[in-house]
């Protein structure tokens, strides 16, 4: 399987929202504020809904609690929330009339887009598999989101695209470089993508304006939950 083939669900998933994006854009100022808000509300019940379908896959929820508690520590040392919001604010200021929500839009659909149990299983899929159909599944919803998106911040959502295809290519290159190691040990991925759709709640619940969850610091945590697994299976190998 050619690297191509490994990343084409991530550029079908680019395409998907550059359309959506250009669309919601370009409506924005016609559709009522009521259908914004919506569209919101329904985007952000529905992400609830995939986050708590994963997460609740998980084999082993000690491995997600733990995984959340270390990864959000050491994303609060790196104050990850912190530089995604400056790294926001200074394309804002170099690209965006004063008073325009660039930053905003960038940073939600950033989140919303890349840390999903979609794009997490669907990027492995695709590299490991050369398998688009998750990511097909996803385009499709990131491309009504990024409508939404778009028509309420503006088009600063276009530049997620830059996200999705440096996240999700990463991953699906990563998955077809470490196809071997992830094939003998599966409940790897179980526990990154429950840990994932967990994550994917606090994004919903911060989309309906119930808690402003620092969601960027938790991300280390879609690292921490597969190395937990591998420990641990390695630590059981030894005791036997």
């Amino acid at each position: 399987m050619g690297v191509l083939t490994a990343i084409d669900g991530t550029l079908l998933n680019a395409l998907a929202v550059l359309v959506g994006g250009v669309i919601g854009w370009k409506i924005g100022d016609r559709l009522p504020k009521r259908i914004n808000e919506s569209l919101f509300s329904v985007l952000g019940l529905f992400t609830i809904l995939i986050g708590l379908l994963d997460a609740l896959g998980t084999k082993n929820p000690l491995v997600m609690l733990g995984a959340l508690l270390i990864g959000t520590l050491l994303g609060e040392l790196a104050d990850l929330d912190g530089l995604l919001t400056r790294f926001g604010d200074r394309l804002q200021q170099r690209l965006a009339r004063d008073g325009s929500r660039l930053s905003e839009a960038f940073v939600t659909s950033s989140l919303v887009f890349c840390v999903g149990p979609l794009s997490i299983l669907g990027a492995f899929e695709n590299g490991l598999h050369g398998d688009i159909t998750k990511l097909a599944i996803k385009a499709m919803l990131d491309g009504f989101a990024a409508l939404a998106f778009s028509a309420t911040l503006g088009w600063g959502v276009l530049l997620s695209i830059c996200t999705i295809l440096l996240y999700q290519g990463a991953l699906s290159l990563g998955a077809h470089a470490l196809a071997p190691l992830l094939a003998t040990n599966p409940q790897m991925i179980t526990e990154l993508t429950a840990t994932g759709g967990l994550i994917l709640v606090a994004i919903g619940m911060k989309l309906l304006k119930l808690r402003d969850f620092r969601v960027a610091c938790m991300l280390p945590a879609l690292i921490v939950a597969p190395l937990l697994v591998f420990g641990l299976n390695a630590v059981a190998q030894l005791l036997r």
